[in-house]
């Protein structure tokens, strides 16, 4: 719902219908029924308070209650969990909504995709921050290259063509016709993320399918995708898959 001026007709009427509602969880509970979409809300204590089936079940579990009183470091590893509570600490310290943050993590088959969440804060009468609540669904990043600004659409095609190349960013955006500013803003502006952090994500990507393949290497799939050695690849992949690869690669063909 979008913000009203106070003390107009309009805002007191939805004030009022919120006002005479039994379960203001009645509003969220259309969540349950929307494909694709999922629906969380958390307190203070970083606790969740509400899940829709669509964000319970990714973690197996078959009933809303049982997700709870949980936070992210019981559901998530906790290179992820860290990420997560780093952006909802600045959503419940600033009352600003954070928007448009560009993912990639697993899905429920093991495999890499993009995901977007929107998270924005849940205030009291008083005007005082309670909690958060936020969605997440899939991001299609082919079509969101499609649509993109021309220049941009070319620069992020020729990162998801060769992830590993040596880019340099200031060349990169000189190729496409812009400056250093230019191009990180308009990436940034199309993708959510800058250009040397989506290129990280789809090295990420890459590194999974390769990890998948039948005798990949560690630390060739490193050196292939343009990580100075086995140890940054492996710090960059915990911190975005929330495993290491050695462990990625056990789960996966196990």
């Amino acid at each position: 719902m979008s913000d009203l001026p106070p003390n107009t007709p309009a805002a007191g009427l939805r004030s009022q219908f919120l006002g005479d509602l039994a379960d203001a969880t009645q509003l969220a509970r259309m969540f349950d029924h929307i494909s694709g979409v999922s629906f969380f809300a958390k307190n203070r204590s970083f606790q969740l308070i509400y899940g829709n089936p669509q964000f319970y079940r990714r973690f197996g579990f078959t009933d809303e209650a049982e997700v709870l009183g949980k936070t992210d470091f019981d559901l998530f590893p906790r290179p992820l969990a860290l990420n997560f509570r780093a952006d909802d600490e600045k959503v419940l310290s600033t009352g600003e909504p954070l928007l448009g943050i560009v993912e990639l993590f697993l899905n429920q088959q093991g495999i890499p995709d993009w995901f977007i969440t929107q998270k924005l804060p849940l205030f009291d009468k008083g005007g005082k921050v309670i909690g958060l609540m936020g969605a997440i669904q899939r991001y299609d990043i082919q079509n969101n290259v499609a649509a993109a600004d021309a220049s941009i659409a070319k620069a992020a095609n020729a990162f998801r063509r060769e992830p590993g190349n040596r880019w340099l960013m200031e060349e990169v955006a000189r190729s496409v016709g812009l400056s250093q500013r230019q191009f990180d803003r308009k990436f940034k502006d199309c993708f959510g993320v800058t250009p040397q952090n989506y290129l990280i994500k789809t090295r990420i990507q890459a590194a999974c399918d390769a990890l998948r393949e039948a005798g990949a290497q560690i630390a060739d799939v490193a050196f292939s995708l343009g990580f100075y050695d086995q140890s940054a690849f492996t710090a960059q992949f915990r911190r975005h898959m929330g495993i290491t690869p050695l462990k990625y690669q056990r789960q996966f063909r196990g």
